[in-house]
């Protein structure tokens, strides 16, 4: 058996989770007919503290969409160097918005209104119009760093007084909340839009969900049909998704503990860099010192973990739904043993 630690979008559905979408009621989403999705647009929004959601096949198109919304063609956007939406989904800012993106190199992907003001480019017309800043909580790319609160009030506050709009990649808010004890209403009541993500922590296999006013989420609406994003009797995957927001948030601490428990058993290992207190979530990025990623990620299959090599000497595990405390006990041994293979 796979101790599977790419990511936690490798979580499958438990065999409660698996009941309740067998049982859902169905209708045509796009019609606005199904009642498992309504219900779950309408429980993410108050959860959120938003007025409206709308459901979606992904965290790419949630973010996306949120682009499209707020933007026109030739507009910048503002983000940090690896974010998830520059880095991960696929050139589509360019793609389907048309927009420049403004670089800010983070410190593990966080980084702080003077940022922001730093790179805010003046009314000319000889540049593009800065409209949107958009953050990522927590950080894919950053070791799942929890973006600080108080820092995101603060760029919220450049923002409404440069008339920029703010959307988060919420995509694994849920391991902030869970981690900071913050509410989800909290974290999201600076921005103008959000996008969270049920296919990661929570188990669900499919869907994302975008936050916002009344009239964002009318828009985004049409650029979810625009994108084919539209969904026909869709309950039977937002029901997983519903499921999961109510069962499994709260057991993302676990995951968060066997992080911690990873990193110290990795720190222990000669020829592996990495300090433990940089771990705040469920995500564990170390460096090798001699030994390439990409061999050490193929020894390790070879004994029965999976890790993700994002870099030529960085790996990334994510801990999940799907992996036990004792299975992550023994992974430093098995590193260990990789890297002499």
């Amino acid at each position: 058996m796979i101790i599977d630690l790419r990511s936690d979008t490798i979580t499958k559905p438990t065999p409660a989770m698996r009941e309740a979408m067998a049982k859902a009621e169905v209708g045509d989403d796009v019609f606005g007919d199904d009642p498992t999705v309504n219900a779950l647009e309408a429980y993410v929004a108050e959860l959120l503290g938003k007025e409206e959601a709308v459901y979606m096949p992904s965290g790419t198109m949630t973010n996306q969409v949120a682009l499209r919304v707020h933007t026109e063609p030739g507009d910048e956007v503002i983000l940090e160097s690896e974010a998830h939406i520059y880095y991960y989904e696929g050139g589509a800012p360019a793609a389907l918005s048309g927009v420049m993106c403004r670089l800010i190199k983070g410190n593990k992907g966080i980084f702080s209104a003077t940022d922001v003001e730093r790179v805010l480019r003046p009314d000319n017309y000889h540049f593009p119009k800065t409209k949107l800043v958009c953050l990522e909580n927590t950080h894919n790319r950053g070791g799942g760093r929890i973006f600080p609160l108080s820092e995101i009030e603060a760029i919220a506050h450049i923002c409404q007084e440069r008339n920029l709009k703010l959307h988060l990649d919420g995509a694994r808010l849920w391991n902030a909340c869970a981690a900071t004890s913050i509410s989800e209403a909290d974290y999201a009541k600076p921005f103008d839009t959000v996008s969270v993500c049920f296919s990661k922590g929570l188990g669900a296999p499919v869907g994302s969900a975008l936050v916002g006013s009344k009239e964002l989420i009318k828009r985004a609406r049409r650029f979810r049909k625009m994108f084919g994003g539209g969904m026909r009797q869709a309950g039977i995957i937002a029901a997983g998704a519903l499921y999961g927001l109510k069962h499994h948030r709260e057991r993302l601490l676990e995951d968060h503990v066997n992080a911690k428990i990873l990193a110290k058993g990795l720190q222990q290992i000669d020829g592996i860099a990495i300090d433990p207190e940089d771990v705040q979530t469920n995500i564990v990025i170390f460096q090798t010192k001699a030994i390439p990623a990409e061999t050490l990620a193929q020894n390790l299959q070879e004994k029965g973990v999976a890790l993700l090599a994002i870099g030529s000497h960085s790996l990334r595990a994510v801990t999940n739904l799907m992996v036990t405390q004792e299975q992550i006990q023994a992974v430093p041994e098995l590193v260990e043993a990789a890297m002499r293979s």
